[in-house]
This record gives C-alpha cells, structure tokens and sequence, in this order.
C-alpha cells in the first residue's frame, strides 16, 4: 500500500464523531471507556495518511464478547481483518474497503499497553507543537524515502514516537513495528 501523506482536513474529526457516536450504539454494552480518536489525523494541523483512525476501549476481547463484537461491527460496514498479527490483544478493522479505505478501527481492552500507548502518544502532539512539528517533518522524509513500503515508513517512526511516550511517562512503550519483508 502506498503511502500519501495529506495535508489536515478539518473534515476528519467530524468523520470520528460520525463513526464514534455509532461505535457508540452498536458497542455500548461492551465500552468500558469513550471511543477516541487517534493517530496523526486527531492531532490539529498534521499532516497525515488520510485514514482516520479510532480506538474503541471495551471490557473484553473473550470469546463470546469477540464474536459478537466482529459481528455487530461487520453487519454496520466494518470489515474485519482475522489474520491480524496481533489478535491476541485487539480486533482490527477498516471501512468501506481495503483499496478506498477511509478508517481504521481498534478494538482493545481499556487499559491495554499499546492502546494507552496510542492515547499517550497523541496527547503529547496535542499538547507540543514543537514535537508534532518534528514529528510531521519525519513523516515527510520516511514518505518521500519509502513510498511504496508502509512497514520501512512505520518503522523509521519507532525511535521518535518511542522517545515522545518516554518523555510522556511510558518507559516502555508498545510501539508498532512490523516485518520488513512484508511490503
């Protein structure tokens, strides 16, 4: 998949809050926290790939609760990914389709590492013009350099956003690192 980076689109949050507030309803006996929006597109004036990512915090990803989770959400648009490499600590889905997709959601138990890790994260470029100004400089070269190779643009990510979640108080952050051979 090829990455493209955006300018800010004042459209994203209302694209969360559609999304959030039918979370919302189709979740709602298993929310244990508001959903959030996430990833450069909730952070005001970065930009960003043009996917707007959210986070939905529930209680549990057992058995009974996952199943009817993927349900619920496939029957409202969502499509599922079931082979994602970490399904043991979320459900990962996207919407309206893989080639034109315009959200990603994660579904994680409240109070998972990597989810407070991504709430961490995009606090701190909310609350630092400074770092998301660096951190959008970063993301231009890394765009520029690997084009057509999102995991070598995740990764060259690693090092800034681990450094950002340390400087936040997460002194080991759960970061997304993915296979390089997987392009």
């Amino acid at each position: 998949m090829a990455v493209t980076l955006a300018e800010y689109d004042p459209a994203w949050p209302l694209a969360f809050a559609e999304q959030r507030d039918r979370l919302a309803v189709l979740l709602a006996p298993r929310l244990a926290a508001p959903v959030e929006h996430i990833g450069s597109t909730a952070v005001p004036g970065l930009r960003a790939k043009p996917v707007v990512d959210v986070l939905a915090p529930v209680r549990s990803l057992d058995g009974e609760a996952r199943a009817a989770m993927v349900a619920a959400l496939s029957a409202d648009g969502w499509l599922h990914w079931p082979d994602d490499p970490r399904a043991d600590t979320r459900l990962w889905f996207l919407r309206p389709r893989p080639e034109a997709r315009t959200h990603h959601l994660h579904v994680a138990v409240h109070g998972d590492a990597r989810a407070t890790s991504l709430l961490a994260f995009r606090d701190a470029l909310r609350a630092d013009p400074s770092a998301a100004a660096e951190y959008e400089r970063l993301k231009s070269r890394l765009a520029r350099e690997h084009p057509s190779a999102r995991n070598a643009y995740t990764n060259g990510k690693a090092e800034f956003v681990a450094r950002v979640l340390r400087a936040a108080g997460i002194p080991r952050p759960v970061l997304e690192e993915l296979p390089e051979s997987s392009e």
